[in-house]
């Protein structure tokens, strides 16, 4: 599981905690009998921090784990291809952060701006935090989903040379990360709470479907997505985003075990100007 699936599971563990207040609420595999951790849960009140369970007090249990997302039809998918249960549509999560972690925003947002104005002598029109990769592309399980789900290096390229005279572009800095010409990246790494933290004093996120979309919405901050032909929209898009989707007879493909020829249709077809305009459209919408 990733950091939108932890994402997405705040926003139900808030609506059980008003049912059950009186509980320490926890998520896990009820099956294992494991309760999980995420740093997206840092700071929730509503999910109880692993170590500070009471064992005399009563434990409501979340059953969520990999082999139990609410957007995935677990009969119908296989080693292959995954298949979309098109019932669900996420609501908006919840994130809490840490004085410190607001303090450290400010600080790499102020040190963005110094890089702006040392490269240019006008004002931005805007701020964008942008990222293009996974920390997952290594691992052999999801190497040809995140390839997949991928709008792919070229376009992303021609983009951010659309957008580099109007907007201060940011990108994070992991391990995997694929830096490009033109946007800011901190001297140091910093880890994916800080980058949300860093997104909420942003106009607008773009990239890829994925963890970053759901913080974003957990921000209510405006976000353009690739969704391709991968996933479709409806599923774990949000409404208030711009979310672009390749329709096509073999969409949504859900290719997690290949290369997937239809999802390089998809790259080909989503043009470098119809992102582009879809950026442009959402952030003059009020």
């Amino acid at each position: 599981m990733g950091f939108g699936d932890d994402l997405m599971i705040t926003a139900f563990a808030e609506l059980e905690k008003k049912k059950h207040p009186e509980k320490q609420l926890v998520i896990g595999n009820l099956e294992e009998k494991k309760m999980y951790h995420s740093i997206i849960y840092n700071n929730n009140p509503n999910i109880c921090p692993i170590g500070e369970i009471d064992r005399n007090k009563p434990i409501h249990f979340i059953n969520y784990h990999e082999r139990n997302r609410p957007y995935i039809d677990y009969t119908k998918s296989n080693n292959q291809n995954w298949s979309w249960n098109t019932f669900f549509s996420p609501t908006p999560g919840k994130l809490y952060f840490t004085k410190d972690e607001i303090s450290n925003a400010h600080s790499l947002l102020n040190q963005a701006k110094e890089y702006w104005n040392k490269k240019n002598s006008h004002k931005y029109k805007g701020i964008i935090f942008f990222e293009s990769t996974s920390t997952k592309t290594t691992k052999d399980f999801y190497y040809y989903k995140m390839k997949n789900k991928d709008w792919g290096f070229e376009n992303w390229k021609q983009l951010i040379l659309r957008l580099k005279d109007d907007f201060l572009l940011i990108q994070s800095i992991h391990e995997n990360s694929i830096e490009f010409e033109n946007v800011f990246y901190a001297s140091e790494k910093f880890d994916f709470r800080t980058a949300c933290a860093l997104i909420q004093f942003c106009d607008l996120f773009i990239g890829p479907e994925g963890g970053f979309g759901h913080a974003a919405a957990a921000l209510s901050k405006k976000a353009v997505l690739y969704f391709g032909g991968w996933i479709h929209p409806k599923v774990t898009g949000y409404s208030f985003h711009e979310n672009i989707y390749y329709e096509d007879v073999n969409s949504p493909c859900g290719s997690v075990g290949y290369e997937c020829k239809h999802c390089e249709d998809a790259r080909n077809a989503i043009s470098v100007d119809y992102f582009e305009k879809k950026i442009y459209s959402i952030l003059d919408k009020d």
